[in-house]
């Protein structure tokens, strides 16, 4: 069978699967420029619940995708595992208010990098997945500081995917309720943004993203407002550690991310040193992980 007719084959049978299954969307996960105009001039049948998902930077606009009748989001641009893209892309879609967060969706995916698909599933995203892929979001989409949780994600993934200088780096970020989480922490280090206008402390800031990844190989959290301000890095936190049969396995700084988003009304978004993984929390508990690739592992 030659690859366009095996891709051809998997589209028509996801598209089929999306109707039967009374789906809301189909997902399909595009990873090259190339592959993305071959859609774009395809002319899909129901083409209107068809959304690319494309890596953040492909040269392709989003008025391209929306002329050929097609929905489109971003997501990270790095290699995670495929649970972690399908799972990246549900967060970012009920973000941009492409899917609801009791949407029904087929996915049509395949290897990170690469323009050929051999993966369909189906999800409900009414009904909670497994711990084995954690996916039980929420209580976290209803929150004002879900668009900055994302964005954090976005820095989380990079620096587990890629540590600092060669390295591998763990680090947390608290996001929202930032007067509750500053009173129960305190600096174990000297705050590095203290003293600074709140408009050079904002994370769109591409400086101040990169002095995040600087940053994070200082011990402690760094604290960030609903609105994305940052208020403080190299924090540690007096809450108490939470130790449940879910955490089990993982280290202090796991057990204090649950431990404050239990008191406080935050979110935590961790990067695991030793694996790289990006473990979010909400109210005490996990409520997804994402898991990069790591080349630096591979060499």
């Amino acid at each position: 069978m030659t690859k366009g007719r095996h891709r051809n084959l998997l589209l028509a049978n996801a598209l089929r699967l999306a109707g039967e299954t009374g789906s809301d969307k189909l997902f399909v996960f595009v990873n090259t420029e190339r592959e993305a105009r071959r859609y774009l001039k395809a002319g899909l049948p129901g083409e209107e619940h068809v959304v690319l998902v494309l890596p953040r930077g492909l040269p392709v606009t989003r008025s391209e995708i929306k002329r050929a009748g097609l929905g489109s989001l971003e997501s990270w641009s790095g290699n995670q595992t495929r649970f972690s893209r399908i799972k990246y892309a549900f967060l970012q879609g009920v973000l941009e208010g492409i899917i609801l967060p009791t949407s029904k969706v087929v996915c049509l995916i395949g290897p990170w990098g690469s323009d050929h698909l051999d993966t369909i599933t189906v999800h409900d995203l009414s009904l909670s997945w497994s711990q084995e892929f954690p996916f039980d979001v929420s209580s976290l989409l209803a929150k004002r500081s879900f668009p900055t949780a994302m964005a954090m994600v976005d820095v989380a993934l990079d620096i587990g995917a890629s540590g600092r200088e060669g390295k591998p780096v763990g680090t947390m970020f608290v996001i929202g309720d930032e007067e509750n989480v500053l009173r129960n922490s305190h600096q174990a280090v000297f705050n590095p943004f203290k003293g600074y206008a709140r408009s050079d402390r904002k994370i769109g800031r591409p400086e101040v993203v990169e002095s995040i990844k600087e940053l994070a190989l200082l011990d402690g959290a760094f604290v960030i407002s609903s609105g994305g301000v940052l208020e403080a890095a190299g924090r540690h936190l007096d809450a108490a550690g939470v130790m449940t049969k879910e955490l089990r396995g993982l280290g202090s700084r796991h057990r204090a991310a649950a431990g404050i988003t239990r008191r406080t009304a935050s979110v935590a978004v961790v990067v695991s040193e030793s694996t790289g993984r990006v473990t979010v929390f909400d109210r005490g508990r996990i409520v997804t992980t994402l898991e990069p690739y790591i080349s630096r592992r591979l060499v």
